[in-house]
């Protein structure tokens, strides 16, 4: 969707069991250049709602029965929170219309249509929408200047790990963060120690892996004097260290099974014993571990102890990785892009849009860390005002992707004729309803895709 309300595209979902009307709508707001997709029963709308992306869905009230039309509000409240609903409907279901604005619906329109009315009612629910979207826009902005506590993002997923880092900060229940290599788990547990109540006490990073298990077990517990060779006085462990404060263990699936129980007794009985003592000590220490391993499968291979695992995943937080959450791309390169040119005291260049398209298109195996330390390279390379797509490295620009799969990514597993649909409508999207551009985009001739359009319901 562009970023104003001139030459506002947006995409609709029209739900009408009598096609020919369904397609009187679609020619409607087919002039001023929305997007339309067309489906002709409450089970397809189901299918576009759960797999596509809609700003609006015009909907008849009444289909296979006299409530479809709200069981499809129902729905878009559920998948697609963000689109404006509109109700079509009868004289006679007028009362129903009504108690559907009160659950949620954008505006309903009577029947016969008058189209004038109807477009200029869909252009009003698509600039709400789009107010909402600049207005997360602004929020992203500010988080790309000054993050949540260095966490860069305005996706769903992002948004949804802010929002449990907030929800359980508060409390001393233990933390388990999972996700890939690079996602920035450690900033997560971070923002939990900082929102928390312990916030004046320590927070003591702490990786498990790759670690003898007697430096292990001397560096989590400590030691007394004379507890081996070369111990000439007593030393605090992490435990003791973090007391009161919160301690992260990262890579905690590569912990030695032989010390998981010695683990496990911190968690229930808040008791720390050093090597080469008989006493126990007290130790209050709060527990946010990390792991890119699926704990659940070690379990079952006997590598994690299983009673452990529950006792750390009190909560968990799952990161989504950078492929999953393409949309936060550009608030990433840019907050990067301003951090690393301001420590060199230079201009901050710009980021041509090829550029970014093939920064949004690239897989990212390394997740944020990778595309920060490419960000750093560019910047410190560039000596222009601009970072064009030629500065990209080869393994990036030589990615498989092209533009289109920006708009594609996150549907593995889905079957090749909705893939191509999707492409089609978001090519569409992104090239603001000219044809010609979405085929150059698609890599097809203007014939094919206009036939596609068709086959596919798409206006």
């Amino acid at each position: 969707m562009p970023e104003d309300m001139d030459g506002l595209r947006a995409q609709v979902l029209i739900i009408d069991d009598e096609p020919e009307h369904a397609e009187t709508m679609a020619d409607a707001l087919a002039k001023p250049g929305h997007v339309c997709t067309i489906v002709t029963s409450q089970k397809k709308a189901e299918v576009e709602l759960r797999h596509g992306n809609f700003d609006v869905v015009v909907t008849d009230l009444v289909m296979e029965s006299a409530r479809s039309g709200m069981e499809v509000l129902k729905l878009v409240a559920e998948v697609q929170p963000e689109a404006a609903t509109i109700m079509v409907t009868a004289h006679g279901d007028i009362p129903t219309a009504k108690e559907a604005l009160r659950g949620g619906a954008y505006d309903f329109i009577v029947k016969p249509l008058d189209l004038v009315v109807f477009r200029n009612l869909v252009q009003r629910a698509a600039e709400s929408v789009l107010l909402r979207h600049q207005n997360q826009a602004l929020k992203g902005q500010v988080d790309a200047a000054y993050g949540f506590e260095g966490i860069i993002g305005d996706s769903a997923g992002i948004r949804q790990v802010i929002a449990a880092i907030k929800q359980v900060a508060p409390s001393n229940i233990p933390v388990l963060i999972s996700g890939e290599s690079g996602t920035g788990k450690e900033l997560v547990a971070h923002a939990i120690h900082i929102h928390s109540k312990r916030r004046e006490r320590r927070f003591v990073p702490f990786n498990a892996a790759g670690q003898a298990e007697s430096l292990l077990e001397d560096q989590l517990f400590g030691h007394v004097r004379g507890a081996f060779t070369g111990a000439d006085k007593d030393r605090e462990g992490v435990f003791e260290y973090a007391d009161r404060g919160t301690v992260f263990l990262d890579e905690i699936g590569d912990m030695p099974i032989s010390m998981q129980p010695k683990l496990l007794r911190v968690l229930e009985k808040g008791e720390i014993v050093r090597l080469g003592a008989n006493d126990a000590k007290r130790v209050d220490v709060r527990f946010v571990s990390a792991t890119n391993r699926d704990l659940k499968s070690m379990i079952a291979k006997t590598g994690f102890r299983e009673d452990l695992f529950y006792r750390l995943r009190g909560v968990e937080i799952h990161i989504p990785p950078l492929r999953e959450r393409r949309e936060d791309i550009p608030l990433l390169v840019r907050h990067a892009v301003g951090r690393f040119a301001r420590e060199l005291d230079r201009p901050i260049p710009g980021v041509s849009e090829p550029a970014m398209m093939r920064l949004i298109s690239y897989e990212w195996p390394g997740n944020v860390r990778e595309l920060v330390n490419l960000m750093h390279r560019l910047v410190v390379a560039t000596t222009g005002a601009t970072i064009e797509l030629k500065d990209i490295p080869d393994e990036v620009r030589a990615s498989d992707s092209d533009e289109a799969s920006a708009a594609i990514g996150g549907l593995a597993g889905v079957g090749l004729e909705r893939l191509e649909k999707e492409a089609i409508r978001q090519t569409l999207a992104m090239a603001e309803g000219n044809r010609e551009r979405a085929a150059q985009m698609l890599g097809i001739g203007e014939r094919t895709l206009q036939r596609k359009l068709k086959d596919y319901g798409l206006r």
